[in-house]
């Protein structure tokens, strides 16, 4: 039977903090979450007009679009390691040139294989975003606000997510369509991916201003400076954190995947539960809507423009819900979260199998007539809803404080690397299953979304209000 993830109940220790200074750390570690959602998104505008100049089929489209979750998962892989040998802030370095290069060569590329070959780069700093920013922020967040904290990452996810498609829109608007000439004799969907540049830079700037994790210079024997860190965020408790913190780090112990071994299936109960709640995460299905929503709503009868539109609304949405979502998480609980959104996913994707397994088909694709459209779009933003008010800020939240201090690192990359895999399964695997059928892709969708609910149901328990040294 898997471990379940926060076992036992201990109130966590009265103490005083600067909310302000947390804030302002945890935010700029969450830019990396805006990159992630920046990167991952920005090729939704994009896809069409990509298909086309370079003549590519379903296959190779559905490789292109997901080909940047390669380098995710091995970014995720390797950033668990880099975080305890480099520490957390050279690893944001490291990914803001790898976003910055990435930005430069997808815009400048002249065919479908160099074009995959800039998005791994990017992914491989997504990858590592993913990892770095939870982490962080878990290690430099008070216990009494550390789900809120950790929420910024998802806030910072969809806003970047937003940003993307909201660039695409104005970019592709300006120049009369994604595959039109804009600036410099570069068509508009270049510009999409040069546009990252901005933030990409701007991201490694902040990172050299804010001070390195609290648990990471003790583990390097650096009491002093940790101490120091510590009295940036804290007011009061902070000699008795920093010895519950040299507790538990010892100086001589980097996490590494060796520590991950365990009887259940050659990993530690606790770590499953981790891959379990990244692959659920996944298998909702709900990066279909962000990679693949402009061309999706296109096939089914919406203009270029209009599609668009709709997707900035589906992302204008999803912020919305996430800001909800940061202001309960500390309060109603991780898990209430999740079970509350993984039932809403079922009921909303579930409608949408419906909508399309039983839409008309002319010329080989779905249309939806009369109230089916409607209907569609309200079950699709339903679904970003329930998602975004559970699965997307509490998952990374839930990683990032799960796992005792030992094997952290570690844990939250082969946890991410997981998210990362799965994500590259779903997304690889729509364009074709599109075809076949959009009934079938969301009726699997919401069979994952059920199995999510009984997953947590079962394994996973609540982490609120508990210090990271708690973790058992």
């Amino acid at each position: 039977m898997a471990e379940r993830a926060g076992t036992r109940q201990e109130p966590a220790a009265t103490e005083t903090y600067d909310t302000g200074r947390a804030v302002l750390l945890a935010s700029v570690a969450a830019l990396g979450g805006f990159l992630f959602g920046f990167d991952t998104a920005v090729v939704n505008g994009a896809v069409e007009a990509i298909r086309a100049d370079f003549g590519m089929g379903a296959g190779l489209t559905g490789f292109a679009v997901s080909s940047a979750l390669i380098g995710c998962a091995l970014g995720a892989w390797i950033a668990g390691q880099l975080a305890g040998r480099l520490g957390r802030v050279r690893v944001m370095l490291l990914a803001s040139a790898f976003f910055t290069i990435s930005a430069i060569g997808s815009g400048l590329a002249q065919g479908p294989w160099d074009l995959i070959v800039w998005r791994v780069v990017g992914g491989l700093a997504v990858g590592a975003a993913s990892v770095i920013a939870p982490a962080y922020i878990a290690e430099i967040a008070p216990a009494p606000i550390r789900g809120r904290l950790g929420s910024l990452q998802q806030l910072a996810i969809v806003t970047g997510i937003f940003v993307a498609l909201l660039t695409d829109y104005f970019l592709a608007t300006a120049a009369g369509g994604a595959a039109e000439m804009l600036w410099l004799g570069l068509e508009a969907w270049r510009w999409m991916f040069l546009a990252e540049i901005v933030p990409a830079v701007a991201y490694g700037v902040l990172a050299l201003v804010i001070p390195e994790s609290p648990r990471y210079l003790v583990q390097q024997g650096e009491h002093r400076k940790a101490r120091t860190v510590l009295a940036q965020i804290l007011r009061s408790g902070i000699d008795e954190r920093l010895r519950e913190i040299r507790r538990t780090v010892k100086e001589d112990t980097r996490s590494s995947f060796a520590d991950l071994r365990g009887p259940a299936l050659g990993l530690l109960p606790i770590v499953w539960v981790g891959v379990g709640l990244s692959l659920f995460q996944q298998f909702v299905g709900i990066n279909v809507i962000f990679y693949y929503s402009s061309s999706l709503w296109q096939q089914v009868g919406f203009t270029e423009e209009d599609a668009l539109v709709q997707t900035v609304i589906t992302s204008v949405t999803n912020i919305a819900v996430t800001i909800v979502a940061i202001a309960l998480i500390d309060r109603v609980g991780r898990r209430r979260l999740l079970l509350v959104g993984s039932a809403g996913m079922v009921v909303s994707l579930g409608a949408l199998a419906v909508a399309f397994a039983t839409a008309s088909v002319v010329d080989g694709e779905p249309v939806l007539e009369g109230a089916a459209g409607p209907v569609a779009l309200v079950a699709a933003n339903l679904f970003v809803v329930f998602f975004g008010v559970s699965w997307g800020p509490v998952v990374w939240v839930l990683l990032g404080e799960m796992f005792n201090n030992r094997i952290r690192a570690a844990a939250l990359g082969l946890a991410a690397a997981a998210q990362w895999g799965g994500n590259f399964l779903v997304s690889t695997t729509f364009p074709a299953l599109a075809e076949v059928g959009l009934g079938l892709a969301y009726g699997l969708y919401t069979a994952a979304a059920l199995l999510s609910f009984l997953f947590v149901a079962r394994f996973v328990r609540e982490t609120k209000g508990r210090q990271l040294e708690d973790m058992e």
